[in-house]
């Protein structure tokens, strides 16, 4: 049995485009079929970052902590911190203690805010423009540094049809149904199709998260009850 001995399949921007505008029974001709598209397409990845956690979206990232300021404006690619860990030292010498995040409520509550330490816990605000990470106790050396793993923002299509969508290659029909699922809602000849087409986007993202997911074992110890 002969076979072609390479796995490099992908789809370019033009050719998913293609693709979904087959899937509504419709041609991609024009340039504002191209415009159209690449607008639903942009609107899906925000769609799918809301879904939740795409662990090849996680990337790993550290800050230099200055003495005596509690609180760090991420960068706005940087949506989420998952896990973030006090860091000590460098090299051999160097070690990592993980921090507890707490919400909200919790830091709100903490007496005073101004003590100053090693920190061991953080909060992330949610602004408009990115996230804040505001630790406590407060820094009280410059000689630390933070480690982060942080949820990061799908990149945009961008213009060239030549471009390839920032996304695993086995995510490729979740999306190419996601985006067919999009423009039968906004073409008025292929809006009874909507329900099919959402069924089968729903079916692939289920396929495709859960390949996606976390595959390291978890154990659950029971403990930390109080005597009755």
């Amino acid at each position: 049995m002969a076979t072609s001995g390479t796995t490099a399949f992908t789809l370019d921007l033009s050719e998913i485009i293609e693709e979904a505008y087959e899937r509504i029974g419709m041609e991609f001709r024009s340039g504002y079929d191209y415009k159209t598209a690449r607008r639903s397409l942009d609107l899906l990845m925000l769609e799918w970052q809301n879904r939740g956690l795409n662990m090849w979206a996680v990337k790993n990232a550290t800050e230099n902590l200055v003495a005596g300021t509690a609180s760090y404006t991420l960068t706005p690619e940087k949506l989420d911190v998952i896990e973030c860990s006090f860091r000590q030292g460098s090299g051999t010498s160097q070690s990592d203690l993980t921090m507890r995040r707490i919400s909200v409520s919790e830091y709100a509550h903490i007496t005073n805010k101004l003590t100053t330490g090693r920190p061991i816990q953080f909060y992330v605000e949610q602004t408009d423009d990115g996230i804040t990470l505001n630790l406590w106790p407060v820094p009280e050396s410059s000689d630390y540094s933070i480690n982060y793993w942080y949820f990061d923002r799908i990149e945009d299509t961008g213009k060239p049809a030549s471009n390839n969508m920032e996304v695993p290659v086995r995510y490729l029909p979740c999306l190419v149904s996601g985006l067919a699922y999009y423009l039968a809602l906004k073409t008025p000849t292929a809006m009874q199709m909507a329900p099919a087409l959402k069924q089968v986007y729903e079916e692939q993202w289920m396929l495709a998260a859960d390949s996606a997911r976390e595959k390291a074992s978890i154990f659950i110890q029971p403990g930390g009850y109080g005597t009755i």
